[in-house]
């Protein structure tokens, strides 16, 4: 069974629905008990980093005491920048810190937001994007992670210079692009999740 985390930020419709393509059971839900007690955790995203980050703070230590039991967590979209220590969307307001390093603006000679189809290279190993390098995937964003260990790093893309599209450390793991919305690359990469071993 997926658990989504409804915290009034995410396109719960949307990820939804990727779910239900590949035949997995999910549910979508903001009881902390129910949240606290599931294997497979999923944070989509989409808004601004600081009303995120507001709303998901009565969330904030059941997902920590999740990833912290190393138990599978995918943050898709916004729901990766607030896995991050801090944004420059919303200074001052500290990220669920769980990977450490920031959120930037896109910068250079690029149209913000970053929207469309961008192709992907990985970079590291990551259970999740296996059967992904070099396959296209759908984006909509303004701002970028930059983690202070590079090595965390599974996935880029090519945006007037490459930029993080996916993070792995562990059990946790995040995409910047929307795999719902990726077609039957994207529909792979919901399967690896659920198929992580526990």
């Amino acid at each position: 069974m997926i658990t989504i985390i409804d915290y009034k930020s995410g396109n719960l419709k949307s990820i939804s629905n990727g779910f239900k393509k590949i035949g997995v059971d999910y549910q979508i839900t903001d009881d902390e008990e129910v949240i606290s007690d599931s294997d497979y955790l999923v944070l989509p995203g989409v808004g601004a980093f600081g009303s995120a980050m507001e709303n998901l703070r009565p969330f904030e230590g059941v997902i920590h005491e999740h990833v912290a039991d190393d138990k599978p967590f995918l943050g898709i979209c916004l729901g990766q920048q607030v896995l991050m220590s801090s944004s420059e969307e919303a200074i001052g307001i500290k990220g669920l810190d769980l990977f450490k390093g920031h959120v930037k603006l896109l910068s250079g000679d690029v149209k913000i937001p970053h929207m469309g189809w961008n192709k992907l290279k990985v970079v590291n190993d990551s259970p999740i994007l296996e059967g992904t390098d070099g396959e296209f995937f759908y984006f909509v964003h303004s701002y970028h992670v930059v983690p202070d260990d590079e090595s965390i790093i599974a996935g880029i893309c090519d945006y007037g210079g490459d930029i993080v599209a996916s993070l792995s450390q562990n059990n946790l793991f995040s995409t910047q692009f929307h795999p719902e919305k990726s077609g039957s690359a994207g529909l792979k990469i919901l399967k690896n999740f659920t198929n992580l071993e526990i």
